[in-house]
């Protein structure tokens, strides 16, 4: 996780961004962390945005927009429980293939009984970053809903090995799996 956030403001300074915006929910539904890794022009796609900017200024504006409608996102699923209109705001992004973006638009999918396609935006997310620990953690949580626990514990033992037994990913799955908790 920190090495995201170090990520994201690397990126930020890097594109001369004066500030990126900051999000932080009371909720108990978000797994640590509110601000995605700052997207590379490989994980954009999918979405009706694919024109890449010709100068530094279009990069820090497509940044902000980037960050805005991800903020957006966020509140609407993690606050408002609004999962429709989080997919929505998150697709329109057009970086479906940013790890972040994609798990969110798993959770938001299994949360609406959409198991089908939870599995498809997670295995995506993996797809672009295979030690995503909140995609890991979450995909242990699909699991664990269709009943498949021994599956779900390997996926909190995957968890484990990338971000150790105490951080939010593991322990939310964890609790998932024993039963005191839903996400």
């Amino acid at each position: 996780m920190r090495k995201t956030i170090h990520f994201a403001a690397a990126a930020a300074l890097l594109l001369g961004v004066a500030q990126i915006p900051t999000f932080a929910p009371n909720s108990a539904y978000a797994v640590e962390g509110s601000s995605p890794a700052a997207p590379s022009s490989g994980q954009q796609g999918g979405g009706s945005s694919t024109k890449k900017p010709d100068k530094k200024k279009d990069k820090s504006s497509e940044l902000k927009q980037f960050y805005d409608n991800w903020h957006t996102a966020y509140a609407l699923v993690y606050d408002k429980e609004d999962y429709s209109g989080g997919i929505a705001v998150l697709e329109s992004m057009g970086y479906d293939n940013n790890p972040d973006v994609a798990t969110l638009i798993g959770y938001a999918s299994r949360k609406l009984g959409r198991y089908d396609d939870a599995k498809l935006w997670y295995d995506r997310a993996l797809a672009a970053d295979p030690e995503h620990a909140q995609t890991w953690s979450y995909y242990g949580m699909w699991h664990a809903e269709q009943g498949n626990i021994i599956k779900a514990k390997e996926y909190l033992a995957k968890v484990e090995s990338i971000c150790g037994t105490k951080c939010h990913e593991y322990i939310a799955l964890r609790d998932v799996i024993d039963g005191t908790a839903t996400y």
